[in-house]
């Protein structure tokens, strides 16, 4: 019987009054979306700020409630403290190794072009050429060809100078997310419990619904991630390490962090072509059969991967087939690109919850906007 009145809702002719009404709200929609559009560069640390609130929320909890720190305060700074000494060790762990690798590879350069030009002091050698030609020296900056070459750099200096402001603006910009993160940790529970109120009383059920849908699939999104992420470093850990290659631990454990964001462990690819030319210079070894090497544990540990560890942890994780989930990856990335990665899973755990909701009615939402299956949930937690 709910199903026929729900069918009889939607044969309901279409009045002038209805139409208006669906006119308006798409043009407040369209209109909320250019503001947020243009008013995203200040939105964005607010938005970044709640999503790290809401993944130190447990912590900070734990803090407060079971090592019994009664300062809500207190329990964020010591959080924040935990927190920020973990990343500390993460870095100190990979940066110093690494940077000790470059510098080892800059003088292995520099002592290869000192055999190669017999040249031992090059500040004096570079002296003395600027003394031998400093008649040429200075005819060329006084030529149009040096005035022609200042007006093409002149643009990219400027181009420069406005990244670098960039830059420091990103700076400012994370204390103040820092700042909203800390505001929105002290005042966590009735933010969470009181932003509904901005809605009309009718409309709340479903905006309720939208949200327990949107933490459902976040909690499943992060845990099947991280879990994903620790694999992949494992594996990588394991695989440099059983063909000798430089950093393997170190390397490992810096592309499992940079998988959190899916594939963004990419960029691993460039120190690992700098590690494999410093062993090739260091140990007299063939540097393409050293970075063959290198991009074969790549190329067998995306496999496992993508093929094994993502269908199963992550399917289990949002409810997906295995196939549903490579499709949606391979989608959303063509529509939106990186980003499109990045929001694939839970995205498409929404679509498909309320096309099931709304479109072919086999889940049915209660008075708080949840579904049977979310209910029997709760109950269960």
């Amino acid at each position: 019987m709910r199903n026929e009145g729900s069918l009889m809702s939607w044969e309901k002719p279409i009045t002038f009054d209805t139409f208006v009404r669906w006119l308006i709200g798409a043009l407040v929609a369209i209109g909320v979306c250019y503001i947020l559009n243009y008013l995203s560069s200040v939105l964005l640390p607010f938005f970044i700020a709640w999503l790290a609130a809401y993944m130190l929320y447990p912590m900070v909890k734990f803090v407060q409630y079971r090592l019994h720190v009664r300062s809500r305060v207190l329990s964020i700074v010591i959080t924040l403290v935990v927190v920020t000494a973990v990343i500390v060790g993460i870095v100190w762990l990979i940066v110093p190794p690494m940077v000790g690798q470059f510098e080892k590879l800059g003088d292995l350069a520099t002592h290869y072009v000192q055999s190669k030009t017999q040249i031992e002091d090059f500040p004096t050698a570079v002296q003395e050429w600027i003394q031998a030609h400093n008649r040429d020296i200075e005819r060329f900056f006084k030529s149009s060809d040096f005035t022609d070459v200042l007006r093409q750099v002149a643009p990219q200096l400027f181009t420069v100078l406005g990244q670098t402001a960039s830059i420091i603006i990103s700076i400012i910009g994370s204390f103040i997310t820092i700042l909203y993160m800390f505001f929105i940790l002290l005042d966590y529970e009735y933010l969470t419990n009181n932003w509904i109120r901005i809605f009309p009383m009718k409309s709340r059920p479903f905006w309720q619904g939208v949200a327990t849908d949107v933490e459902r699939a976040m909690n499943s999104y992060i845990r099947g991630q991280g879990l994903v992420a620790l694999i992949m470093g494992v594996l990588f850990c394991i695989g440099f390490t059983v063909i000798d290659f430089p950093m393997a631990i170190g390397l490992g454990i810096l592309i499992g962090i940079m998988d959190l964001v899916p594939y963004l462990h990419s960029l691993a690819l460039i120190p690992t072509v700098v590690l494999a030319l410093l062993k090739a210079a260091d140990t007299g070894q063939n540097f393409w059969a050293i970075l063959a090497s290198a991009l074969a544990v790549f190329l067998v540990v995306q496999v496992i991967i993508d093929f094994v560890v993502t269908p199963k942890v992550m399917g289990k994780a949002m409810g997906l087939n295995p196939a549903i989930l490579l499709l949606s990856l391979s989608v959303w990335g063509a529509l939106l690109g990186f980003i499109g990665l990045i929001i694939a899973l839970p995205l498409t755990t929404l679509i498909m919850a309320y096309y099931q909701r709304y479109v072919t009615k086999e889940k049915e939402p209660d008075a708080a906007g949840l579904t049977p299956n979310q209910q029997q949930q709760q109950q269960q937690s």
